[in-house]
């Protein structure tokens, strides 16, 4: 079934690479959710539709800006560069707030983009503390909600292009994966019923993204 996909965090690396491959994949509708005109403009360009939102919003703006889509895919975070508040105003609260928005419109699908074991204190790097403090939170919010929810969490997020071979699981060594991969794994799983209420980590692996979110 054809999906209205809202991205957010559209103007991030992975955002952009999902939002590329499910025009080009041509299943599913992206919707850009972006902060600045010069951002929807640029969008518009390239004929993505696109719905100006701040996860700083109220929750009736963010509820506005998510009404009519099928699914909301969040992908945004606040960066390597800010401080620890911005993380819990973005990371966390902006994220608590488009589950909240979604739940308000009725929207069931929602597909998280958290960190490798974010689910296990032991396992955070602690260099990021403050933001696997916040993935950690929004990922209990998002299983405590009514939403239908996939949780994805990648390891070290690189540049290289996809390989389109990766590993899921429950509790995976530490390790590191495409962007390019991220965005596959995100678009696959947005159908497919192995992801539903699940949570999993996601390195580079030896299994097709296809084969890989069917053996979850």
């Amino acid at each position: 079934m054809e999906m209205k996909v809202l991205v957010v965090g559209a103007n991030g690396q992975i955002g952009k690479l999902l939002i590329d491959k499910l025009k080009n994949d041509g299943k599913h509708t992206p919707i850009a959710m972006v902060r600045k005109q010069e951002q929807a403009d640029a969008y518009a360009d390239s004929g993505v539709e696109t719905v100006m939102a701040n996860l700083e919003d109220s929750v009736e703006n963010l509820t506005e800006a998510v009404k009519g889509k099928d699914a909301i895919v969040f992908t945004a975070g606040s960066g390597g560069s800010t401080g620890a508040d911005k993380t819990l105003l973005v990371d966390l609260d902006g994220a608590v707030k488009v589950m909240e928005a979604g739940e308000a419109a009725g929207v069931k699908r929602f597909v998280m983009v958290s960190a490798l074991q974010a689910n296990n204190r032991e396992n955070w790097n602690e260099k990021l503390k403050s933001y696997y403090v916040a993935k950690h939170y929004a990922d209990k919010a998002l299983q405590d909600s009514s939403l239908n929810y996939t949780i994805v969490r990648p390891g070290g997020l690189l540049n290289d292009p996809g390989t389109g071979k990766v590993s899921v699981g429950e509790q995976l060594e530490r390790g590191s994966v495409p962007r390019e991969d991220v965005a596959a794994v995100i678009a696959a799983s947005l159908e497919e019923e192995k992801t539903y209420k699940r949570a999993f980590d996601l390195v580079s692996g030896d299994s097709s993204v296809e084969d890989a979110v069917k053996s979850l």
